[in-house]
């Protein structure tokens, strides 16, 4: 995600200094005109507004506030994470970095890959409201922008709701396709039924028909991720004293994919393990 990201900053004009771990990753953007810095502690002692995309919160808290890290930079201002880490760890990094003088944002994004590459991301903005005139020429564009609150977190809140409720649309639509195709029916039509009626969701008007169907299982989001999210989203819930029975038996099916399928397989394989428990495969008809 953070790659596509680089580019579209690039390509709209902006210099950007970035690091990574990986440099397969580094090399190309630099080609492109990105700076390459040594750590996050250079990237934030170059610009003002430092921005993150990390797969996981403990990564962001040791970016952010280890060794070397963000809250180290001798520039940096405005910290804009538009990870998906939970608005316990985001309100803990705001806290953090507020502490050295730095103000902490959450950007949290929506949209998979291709609404990276395209810019259509939804970007789920929370931090202070007169900030936000400020990030705006930055982050426009990456997607379209949601301010949805003043407190650090509550824009990941929103993330983590956007990611049960398309996991969830990702795991019962895989029950009912597999229900049809042992029943008899045509997958793709099943798809073509269910998105004319009052059935249709995410899965059923994309997952399924572009990466179930064709076999191709290429959405380009980790399932690993997807139930760290769902788990995020569960232990806000309980903190919050909000039940999430369908939530937790959305969870209990990715882990058991996980355990078949492996932690990097698309959010899309899913729909094995119901396939191999109904002895049955989804797939176009010959």
């Amino acid at each position: 995600m953070g790659g596509p990201m680089v580019r579209r900053l690039l390509n709209a004009g902006f210099d950007v200094s970035i690091y990574d771990t990986n440099d397969a990753v580094i090399e190309p953007l630099v080609e492109l005109g990105a700076q390459r810095a040594d750590s996050p502690k250079a990237v934030a002692s170059i610009a003002e507004i430092v921005l993150a995309s990390l797969p996981t919160p403990p990564i962001v808290h040791a970016v952010a506030l280890g060794p070397n890290g963000i809250g180290e930079g001798t520039r940096v201002k405005i910290f804009i994470d538009v990870s998906t880490t939970g608005s316990t760890m985001a309100i803990r990094v705001a806290e953090g970095l507020a502490a050295k003088g730095i103000t902490a944002i959450d950007a949290p994004v929506s949209g998979g890959i291709a609404g990276a590459e395209k810019g259509t991301l939804a970007v789920m903005i929370s931090g202070p409201e007169e900030l936000y005139p400020r990030v705006t020429p930055v982050m426009q564009n990456i997607g379209k922008l949601f301010f949805v609150g003043k407190k650090p977190g509550q824009g990941q809140t929103m993330k983590l709701l956007n990611n049960l409720l398309s996991g969830t649309a990702m795991a019962i639509s895989s029950e009912a396709v597999v229900m049809g195709v042992k029943a008899g029916l045509d997958p793709q039509q099943m798809m073509d039924v269910i998105n004319a009626g009052s059935g249709r969701n995410s899965a059923t008007q994309d997952k399924i028909p572009r990466c179930v169907i064709p076999r191709t299982f290429d959405f380009g989001f980790a399932i690993s991720l997807l139930n760290k999210d769902i788990r995020l989203c569960l232990e806000e819930a309980e903190a919050l004293g909000v039940p999430m029975i369908v939530g937790t038996a959305v969870r209990q099916l990715l882990a058991v994919t996980i355990a078949s399928e492996g932690p990097n397989a698309d959010l899309t394989e899913t729909v094995k393990t119901v396939e191999r428990w109904a002895h049955v495969t989804v797939g176009a008809k010959k």
